[in-house]
C-alpha cells in the first residue's frame, strides 16, 4: 500500500478477536478495536486530524499557532500534524501527569503551558480559573490561534461516528455488536461510536467506564471529572461503571502477555471492565453474542506509571507506604473535617496545612500559611517515613477532598496520631467564603 501522506493512514484499524481461552467467556465473542495502530499511536489521531484539517490553510496563511488543552494523545497527534505543516503547537494543561508524555511533546517541538487550573477538566463558566481565561483567549476569532477545542468540538465525536463505528460494523460483516464497552475521557470515542452503532441497531448496549474516585488512569476521567466534559452525555450510556487503576493494569498485563497487544492502561481498563461486565451476562445467555472494546494507545510511554504502581513487574520490591495498598476499612476510618471546624482547629492547634495540588493551582489560591507538596511528591516522601514529627497535627488539602482523605488514611496507618483531611477540599473552602490568598 502506498500513501501520499501519513495522515492518509489514520483509521481503518483492525478488529481483532480475543482468544476465549484468555477471557473465559463461553457465549460472547470479544473483539478489540486496535486504535493503537493509528500512525501516531492512539485513537486520538482521528479527532486530532478531523478537528484541525479544515483550518490548516488559513492557519498557515495567517501564521497561527495550533493550540489544545491537552496533556496526552491529542496533544501528541496535533504536535505532529502542526510540525508537518510548518505550524507551531501549544499544549495547555494544568498538570502533566505522565512525565514521558511531556518529554515526547517537547521532542516534537511543542510549547507546553502549565497553568493553575482548579480542576482536572476545564469549566468554561469559572471565570476566575486561569485555565479558563486561557481557553477564552485562544478561542477568540483572529487571535492568532487555531483552537481545536477537543472537550467541546463536535468534530471529536464525529470522527468516530463516521469512522470508528462504521469500521466496527463493516468488520463484523455488517452486524452491530450486542455490547460496546468504552472508557470515557473526552467522551468523543464513546459518544461517536455509540451514535454510529445505534443508527444501525438501537438495541446495542453501551457501557461507559470511568476511573474510581481519586484514582488515576491515563486517558480515563473519574465520574466527577467527566461531568465537566462538554461532550459527555450520560444518556449515551446504558451503564456507567467504575474501574480502578489496579484493574486497568491487570487488563494491560493480559493484553500484553496473552494477546500480543502492546496496550496502555486505558486499553487495559477497557478490557478488564468489559470482561467484568460481560461475565455477569455470559452465564444467562442461550445464544451467542458479540462485544467490542477499544485498545486506545500503546504501553511504552506509561512504563514510569506502571513502575510506580507495580514495582514488582520490574523486579523491584513493593513499597509498603502507598495509597494503592489501603484497604476499604482504612479509607473509611480516615478523619475528615469540614470547613468551619477546620478554621476553628487551625486557630486553636495551628496544624501544618499541606496543600497537595499542583504548584500552579497553589499559587493561584491557597489557604494562608499552608505549604505546597504535590501529591506525587508527597507519596514519594512517605516511603522514607513521616516527613514531619508525629507530634505535629496535620491538615491535608486537595481540590475536592478525595486524595487528601487517602493520604490521611495512609498517615494514620503509619502511626500519625492527628492527621485530618479537609472535606470537600479547596473548592468547599472557597464556596463557603473562607479566606484564600494568592501568590
Amino acid at each position: 500500500m502506498r500513501y501520499d501522506s501519513i495522515t492518509d493512514v489514520i483509521g481503518d484499524t483492525p478488529l481483532v478477536r480475543i482468544d476465549p481461552a484468555v477471557h473465559g467467556l463461553r457465549n460472547i465473542d470479544l473483539y478489540a478495536k486496535m486504535e493503537l495502530l493509528n500512525p501516531f499511536g492512539s485513537l486520538k489521531d482521528r479527532p486530532a486530524w478531523n478537528m484541525v484539517r479544515g483550518g490548516l490553510s488559513d492557519a498557515a496563511a495567517n501564521g497561527d499557532t495550533i493550540v489544545e488543552l491537552s496533556s496526552g494523545n491529542t496533544a501528541k497527534a496535533l504536535a505532529i500534524i502542526a510540525g508537518m505543516h510548518g505550524l507551531p503547537f501549544r499544549s495547555v494543561t494544568n498538570r502533566m501527569k505522565v512525565p514521558a508524555v511531556k518529554d515526547l511533546l517537547l521532542l516534537l517541538g511543542a510549547q507546553i503551558d502549565e497553568l493553575p487550573g482548579r480542576s482536572e477538566c476545564l469549566d468554561p463558566t469559572d471565570t476566575e480559573d486561569p485555565l479558563t481565561r486561557m481557553y477564552h483567549t485562544v478561542s477568540q476569532a483572529g487571535g492568532g490561534y487555531l483552537h481545536t477545542d477537543q472537550y467541546f468540538n463536535e468534530r471529536n465525536a464525529e470522527s468516530h461516528a463516521l469512522g470508528t463505528g462504521p469500521e466496527i460494523i463493516a468488520d463484523l460483516d455488517g452486524r452491530v455488536p450486542d455490547y460496546f464497552i468504552a472508557c470515557v475521557g473526552t467522551a468523543g470515542s464513546s459518544t461517536g461510536v455509540a451514535r454510529a452503532l445505534r443508527e444501525k441497531d438501537p438495541a446495542v448496549t453501551v457501557v461507559g467506564l470511568v476511573a474510581e474516585k481519586s484514582d488515576f488512569i491515563p486517558g480515563i476521567r473519574t465520574i466527577d471529572e467527566v461531568q465537566e466534559v462538554g461532550l459527555f452525555d450520560p444518556d449515551v450510556y446504558d451503564s456507567i461503571e467504575p474501574i480502578s487503576s489496579a484493574e486497568a493494569i491487570d487488563g494491560l498485563l493480559t493484553l500484553v502477555r496473552r494477546c500480543g497487544t502492546l496496550a496502555g492502561p486505558t486499553g487495559g481498563g477497557a478490557y478488564q471492565g468489559a470482561v467484568r461486565y460481560l461475565r455477569g451476562i455470559d452465564a444467562e445467555l442461550t445464544e451467542r453474542r458479540t462485544a467490542v472494546f477499544i485498545v486506545c494507545d500503546r504501553v511504552e510511554v506509561y512504563l514510569g506509571y506502571l513502575r510506580e504502581r507495580r514495582p514488582d513487574l520490574f523486579g523491584q520490591a513493593a513499597r509498603p507506604h502507598s495509597v494503592a495498598t489501603l484497604t476499604d476499612a482504612e479509607l473509611a476510618a480516615a478523619t475528615t473535617i469540614g470547613v468551619t471546624d477546620a478554621q476553628d482547629w487551625i486557630g486553636r492547634e495551628n496544624p501544618l496545612v499541606v496543600d497537595l495540588r499542583s504548584p500552579f493551582a497553589y499559587r493561584a489560591l491557597h489557604i494562608d500559611r499552608s505549604v505546597n507538596i504535590v501529591d506525587d511528591l508527597f507519596g514519594e516522601m512517605l516511603h522514607g517515613g513521616l516527613p514531619f514529627t508525629s507530634r505535629q497535627p496535620v491538615l491535608l488539602v486537595c481540590p475536592v477532598g478525595e486524595k487528601s482523605a487517602r493520604y490521611a488514611a495512609l498517615l494514620t496507618r503509619m502511626g500519625h496520631p492527628d492527621v485530618r483531611s479537609l472535606d470537600g477540599g479547596v473548592i468547599a473552602w472557597r464556596d463557603e467564603g473562607a479566606p484564600l490568598v494568592r501568590d
